[in-house]
């Protein structure tokens, strides 16, 4: 039986810590390749290179990474010493911005910041009951996204005062207030079998966990199903935003940088609504139905940008990412866990699903930036539309559905447990 701290107490530290690492994690990746081309004269090979290194070790660190989460209780003090390293991290780019200092520290930051994802997911599962744990993954998710976006209006008006270079000091004060957050969650309240993702219907006493291997995990048709739609969609999805902001650089080559930020924005505010509504209904009508629904708006998304080169019909098109993206993300921790239920290895399978998502978004790069020089932009756009049509008829046709819809009563009873 979970030991659960205050259920308000929960909300507001676990609120505190996923808006606060969005803080962290935002202050840091989207101003980095700007502030090394504009501001200390790097070419953009040598850029290429830093982001190449770090987003390969940060792929293959995923699966790594989802193991230590399993094999550690000291969850709370793994995620405080991430955020140590990547506080570090951003003071060395701030203070020694030259191609050495910023390889190392942008691959540091890479490789631990593939454990806050999965950690928090894991703390999710060790403090709340399986009826509570969808509402609370989407709430996650909304405040997710409510960091990024303050951030981004952060970091702008930052950079606006004080220079580009100061955005990197942003990192370490929220570093300092989520660690803060994550360690004000006692350890007693987290069953840490649970968040090993335990069956929690089935808690035995001196039960020995049933081990669940990589070969385990390959035999498992539903989660190898889910990792290849994962992929296809994360490669139909990556690329779009980017050639969204070429045309739109190409059009108005004045107002890119503020279109592009208004994209991004704007995408995170449909974001947050769109987290709690996934976690609403993957309860009230199961997993499957809800992520169908994000999948079907990505081809639809990505044919409605050869409909018009308009800025604003491009920016309003840009907004159906925050449907697709804002539900995927909240449903890809809880599938995982409907999946892995009493294997202890939840973190690990979360991990290797994550990097197969990685894998489709690195590769999609490359593949959509050939389309576009041979071709143009609408086959591109045509071509991505195509992957992501594949992904939601292979997800409809061949993934089962994971969790149980709740019944009436059971709603009734996780919304009291949630406000008592």
């Amino acid at each position: 039986m979970t030991l659960n701290l205050s259920p308000l107490k929960n909300l507001n530290v676990l609120d505190a810590l996923n808006f606060l690492l969005a803080d962290v994690r935002g202050a840091l990746g989207p101003f980095l390749n700007v502030f090394l081309v504009t501001q200390q004269g790097w070419s953009q090979s040598a850029v290429g290179v830093v982001t190449m290194v770090g987003g390969l070790l940060g792929l293959l660190a995923q699966g790594p990474a989802g193991a230590l989460i399993d094999a550690v209780r000291a969850k709370r003090e793994l995620v405080a010493a991430g955020l140590g390293i990547l506080a570090i991290g951003s003071l060395v780019i701030f203070a020694v911005p030259t191609f050495w200092p910023v390889m190392m520290a942008n691959a540091m930051l890479a490789v631990v910041g593939d454990i806050f994802g999965p950690a928090v997911a894991a703390l999710t599962l060790g403090l709340y009951a399986r009826a509570q744990l969808a509402g609370r993954m989407g709430r996650n998710g909304a405040f997710d996204h409510a960091g990024n976006v303050f951030i981004a209006i952060a970091a702008a008006i930052m950079g606006r005062l004080f220079g580009q270079r100061a955005v990197f000091l942003l990192g370490p004060v929220f570093a300092l207030l989520a660690i803060w957050a994550v360690l004000s969650i006692p350890a007693a309240a987290i069953n840490h079998d649970h968040a090993q993702g335990h069956d929690q219907g089935h808690d035995q006493p001196g039960r020995e966990p049933r081990q669940a291997y990589l070969s385990a995990f390959i035999r498992c048709r539903p989660l190898m199903i889910f990792a290849g739609c994962g992929l296809l969609f994360h490669f139909a999805n990556a690329p779009l935003l980017p050639l969204v902001g070429q045309k739109l650089a190409n059009a108005n080559p004045e107002w890119a940088t503020a279109m592009m930020s208004s994209c991004i924005v704007a995408a995170q505010l449909v974001m947050l609504p769109m987290a709690l509504f996934a976690g609403h209904y993957a309860q009230k009508w199961g997993r499957k139905p809800v992520l169908l629904i994000a999948f079907a708006i990505l081809p639809v998304r990505a044919c409605l940008y050869v409909v018009s080169d308009n800025p604003a019909w491009l920016i309003g098109v840009q907004l159906l990412d925050g449907v697709g993206a804002g539900l995927v993300g909240v449903l890809t921790p809880l599938i995982v866990s409907d999946l892995t239920r009493a294997t202890g290895h939840y973190n690990l399978a979360l991990g290797l699903i994550m990097s197969a998502q990685g894998v489709g978004g690195a590769i999609s790069g490359l593949a959509a930036g050939a389309v576009v020089d041979r071709l143009g932009y609408p086959p591109a756009f045509m071509s991505l539309g195509l992957a992501a049509g594949v992904a939601t008829v292979a997800l409809a046709m061949f993934f089962p559905e994971t969790g149980t819809p709740a019944t009436p009563s059971e709603r009734l009873e996780a919304e009291r447990k949630a406000i008592s």
